[in-house]
């Protein structure tokens, strides 16, 4: 047991090999981009007898986009500049009456959205967690304020006292019943009639579980007109049920489980999900107070309950745990298709970028499946000698909070102090609460952007912290993402509008590359911009006959070739050594395109809206109902392009313009014999049909509801048609 001690609880993987051959393709492509923005530069130069105005602005166009895509490039590959893992050992940490508490925090809003039994799934999951039930806390914040949602929370209270005891005795890994009964091969480990029969007697009672909770959501209120406007409740669910058929001792081995819904008014704002996240810190300060949190979204279940134990090995470790603000476990999920035609398990962020994000100083937050320190999020304005003035005016009028920042968890005193500590999480609770204070700004989570988790994550490494990321062979948490195009373009447009956030600080961080990293995320949507030069101003030049590009005997063309084979060639590399396949690599090649011009178009307009205050933030909530026949062609492989027609006409206007480009080049090479003069042209046009082809068939091939209306056909072609003659204009 004493050298058992003496072992590491983790161990921090360098990945050589990859940092060589990542290293190394900087070195080559750099060394091209020199040449190619030498070659573009020269133009401006030299005298060229073929230069005109026209020719001139067109390569003047051409050439910023390419400066400014190159400088996202190098950006970019911060992170591939140390790429690392990590391995847990759980099996090394002291013994559980040493282990610190850990208060579990699940957000909801909307149970038409959200359907509740979904919810309950994830609230269930996270009580069976294997951890020691009396330093859990499970706290679900209900933004909807729906009845049906607490109602809910008592229905799966009354399961998990059957649910619990039943994971625990035959130590079943994935702990969502749901996802449990659903999976074939969970029981392999298992046999025997006596395990069969308590297998058929749980599933018997999680059906009239999730019969009596649907019952409820039929005739029960669902918030939603209440959602904006309703009273702060909050109830520990623990006193309020009880069932004669449990022994008591079992009922003492449960979790605490509370509801929380803050009080929403009209005339105040209440920062989304970030200010939820902050009224469950207040909350649960002076309920439980755990050093530790874990934060979830709501259709995100536990489907190993050892994470907490694993992100303890990194928490408890002395060498790191002062300066570590959060471990963050990848998000993955279940209902990803083989074909993943949205590129929907985003497998860049969580099978590279975060590897080499950890390896500089740590990744942002993710939203959810991360173990953050309480200390963290209110560090910068605790002073263990400081005024209590002062306290009051970061983290307002409550004392019983203020002494919760400076004690440790005791659960003892729960049972003492329930009542008086429960009305004061109901002024925690209330929305006039942090008027005045610093939540928001320095306290909690950060407010002023849809994307309070990555603002959060670059604020703590801003100050000094350091987070890691854990990546164990079976996913710790599993959730939904994205089955059709719709969710895909509308998320990433959110998603992009928070980023330019971050360009409100400065972009220190703890090391250097981290803050390229922060960059590269926070510029990207700008970056991408420029992609509508590239997808427009070639193929324009080509239908008026104005090259843009080296001749095939020209030197440089030689240049251009490999920049775009090294693009790819690492992109398919990337992809492959990551456990994926060519058909993937197609995929997010095309996804990539569709969002590029599209969601970071939105994204930043609205971003840049925001900010100079002509547009309020708004935060879209993710349909975790799917519908039946957008599922059913998402996999088989097949887009759906019931979206917005926003996003769907100027993407299928693009395309339209490249296929006239691309007739057009076609038709010099053939008649004219300007292969030379206009090959990387007339490739252009055809890589961009060729990766969009779905675009094209669901223009003129499909017949489906889930093809592209021939209204928006005719409309994408009428813009594509003033394209042709603005370009025309300007390039004659």
């Amino acid at each position: 047991m004493e050298s058992s001690s003496k072992l590491p609880l983790h161990l921090c993987h360098v990945h050589k090999l990859s940092i060589f051959i990542n290293r190394t393709h900087i070195f080559f492509h750099s060394i091209a981009l020199v040449f190619l923005l030498y070659y573009r530069a020269s133009f401006f130069f030299f005298q060229d007898t073929t230069k005109t105005k026209a020719t001139t602005l067109a390569w003047l166009l051409v050439f910023v986009s390419e400066i400014v895509l190159s400088f996202e490039w190098l950006l970019s590959q911060s992170f591939r500049w140390r790429t690392v893992s990590r391995t847990a050992f759980p099996e090394r940490l002291p013994g559980d009456d040493k282990l610190p508490g850990v208060d579990v925090f699940i957000c909801t809003a909307d149970p038409k959205k959200e359907p509740t039994v979904g919810v309950m799934n994830t609230v269930l999951s996270a009580m069976a967690m294997d951890y020691p039930p009396e330093k859990l806390h499970v706290y679900l914040s209900d933004d909807g304020g729906a009845a049906v949602t607490l109602k809910g929370m008592r229905e799966a209270w009354r399961f998990a006292k059957w649910w619990l005891p039943f994971c625990r005795r035959y130590g079943i890994k994935c702990r969502a019943p749901e996802a449990y009964f659903s999976a074939e091969d969970e029981d392999a480990d298992f046999g025997g009639s006596e395990f069969i029969q308590d297998r058929e007697d749980i599933k018997e009672k999680y059906e009239a579980f999730k019969k009596r909770v649907r019952e409820k959501a039929t005739v029960g209120d669902t918030g939603s007109r209440l959602s904006r406007d309703h009273p702060a409740v909050i109830e520990v669910i623990q006193e309020t049920s009880s069932d004669d058929a449990i022994q008591e001792n079992e009922t003492k081995n449960m979790p605490l489980l509370v509801y929380v819904s803050r009080e929403k008014r009209p005339s105040h704002p209440h920062n989304f999900k970030a200010g939820a996240l902050n009224v469950l810190i207040r909350v649960s300060g002076v309920i439980s107070n755990s050093p530790y949190i874990l934060g979830l979204d709501c259709d995100m279940h536990c489907h190993d309950p050892s994470s907490a134990r694993q992100a303890m090995c990194f928490h408890l470790d002395p060498k790191i745990s002062p300066s570590l603000a959060f471990v963050q476990f990848p998000q993955k999920f279940h209902n990803i298709s083989n074909n993943d035609i949205y590129g929907s398990q985003h497998r860049s962020i969580f099978w590279l970028q975060w590897q080499g994000f950890d390896g500089v100083g740590g990744p942002g937050v993710n939203g959810t499946g991360y173990y953050m320190k309480r200390l963290a999020l209110c560090s910068s304005s605790i002073h263990e000698d400081g005024d209590p003035m002062k306290l009051r005016q970061s983290f307002g009028p409550s004392n019983e909070f203020i002494k919760s920042l400076h004690q440790n968890n005791k659960p003892d005193m729960l049972i003492h102090r329930k009542n008086a500590l429960l009305n004061e999480a109901q002024l925690l609770a209330s929305c006039t609460f942090e008027n005045g204070t610093k939540w928001g700004e320095e306290v909690g989570f950060m407010y002023g952007s849809v994307a309070e988790d990555y603002v959060t994550g670059f604020r703590l490494h801003c100050k000094g912290w350091i987070s890691v990321y854990c990546n164990p062979p079976r996913p710790q948490f599993l959730g939904r993402s994205y089955t059709n195009l719709d969710d895909v373009l509308v998320h990433c447009s959110r998603w992009t509008s928070g980023m330019v956030d971050v360009l409100d600080g400065p972009l220190k961080t703890y090391t250097f590359v981290q803050s390229m990293c922060y960059a590269e995320m926070a510029l990207i949507p700008i970056f991408h911009l420029p992609l509508w030069c590239l997808a427009t101003i070639p193929q324009l030049c080509l239908l008026n006959g104005i090259p843009l590009y080296p001749e095939v005997s020209n030197s440089y063309f030689i240049v251009f070739s490999f920049v775009f084979l090294s693009l790819i060639s690492k992109h398919l590399y990337e992809v492959l050594s990551t456990g994926f396949t060519f058909r993937h690599w197609i995929n997010e090649q095309r996804i990539w395109m569709m969002k590029s011009v599209i969601s970071d178009l939105y994204g930043s307009v609205d971003g840049f809206m925001k900010k100079i205050g002509m547009r309020e933030a708004n935060f879209c909530l993710t349909n975790k109902v799917d519908d039946v026949d957008q599922l059913k062609r998402y996999n088989m492989g097949v887009f759906d392009f019931q979206t917005s027609i926003l996003f769907l006409a100027p993407m299928t206007a693009l395309v339209i313009l490249n296929m006239a480009s691309f007739a057009v080049g076609i038709s010099r090479v053939i008649f004219l014999g300007e292969l030379d003069k206009f090959f990387i042209q007339v490739f252009i046009p055809f890589y961009v049909i060729l990766m969009n082809y779905p675009i094209v068939e669901g223009m003129l091939i499909r017949k489906d509801r889930g093809r592209i209306p021939p209204s928006v056909t005719l409309l994408s072609a009428v813009i594509s048609l003033i394209f042709y003659f603005f370009g025309s204009i300007i390039f004659m």
